[in-house]
């Protein structure tokens, strides 16, 4: 299959096109700037593999949880692309959770099988997911199990099971506040990710018309009120008074 794929749920921008078992990759910078160089990016590596929207068969997105603006920019692109691809005859997309994305990056790099994946979901929180991956088994081909619900919590409160692996980008950020006995690696939700992750969701029937290029949510707040953010400053400073 002919395959775009792409992520903008954290501060990297990353981009993958596949062409039979040629892939094709772009990283660049996230967060802001994606909105404005995502479409060139994408234009620039279609055109090195070769490939056209005319010749598209799925576009595959991050679908989230990840930066507010960064989901809605990838949601939009998805949509539109998809709609106008095959000269306006259109191609389905297929929305992929970004936790599991990370968890399917570490098993590639590090080789985990069992994953607490993180994401960080500013705020002073994370996002998480506990994603297992189960072997291929009758000739079928191996896939991941995550739960149900992603969760979003303090980073002290993230439990990694012994024999598990923390991955994501949230240790960057919160240091030895998250999980400071479990192994960790280091992994995004990269657009390659998500090529790996495509045949398996494609066959349980994962593709969806392009006016459902939605985003996955876990919270509906953006950013603290200014009263917040005092009472935020007020508990640190009294909790730095009481160390000392």
């Amino acid at each position: 299959m002919n395959l775009l794929a792409f992520d903008t749920s954290t501060d990297t921008l990353s981009i993958a096109v596949q062409a039979g078992d040629a892939v094709w990759q772009h990283t660049g910078p996230g967060g802001a700037q994606a909105s404005a160089t995502l479409i060139p990016a994408i234009n620039a590596l279609l055109a090195q593999a070769g490939l056209s929207f005319a010749t598209l068969d799925t576009i595959v997105f991050g679908r989230g949880p990840g930066s507010f603006t960064g989901l809605r920019t990838a949601c939009a692109v998805a949509q539109g692309l998809a709609f106008g691809a095959r000269g306006g005859a259109g191609v389905p997309v297929l929305p992929v959770d970004t936790l599991l994305a990370v968890a399917e990056e570490a098993r590639h790099q590090h080789g985990c099988t069992q994953v607490v994946a993180t994401l960080d979901a500013r705020m002073d929180e994370v996002y998480v997911a506990r994603c297992e991956w189960l072997p291929a088994q009758n000739g079928g081909t191996g896939h991941w199990r995550t739960d149900g619900d992603f969760g979003l919590c303090a980073p002290e409160a993230v439990q990694v099971p012994a024999g598990w692996t923390l991955a994501g980008n949230a240790r960057a950020a919160y240091a030895e506040r998250l999980a400071p006995g479990a192994l960790h690696a280091s992994a995004l939700p990269t657009a390659a990710a998500l090529l790996r992750l495509a045949p398996a969701l494609l066959a349980a029937g994962g593709a969806v018309p392009a006016s459902e290029a939605l985003p996955r949510y876990i919270r509906d707040k953006v950013a603290y009120t200014a009263a917040e953010r005092a009472a935020m400053r007020a508990a640190q400073a009294t909790h730095a008074a009481q160390a000392t």
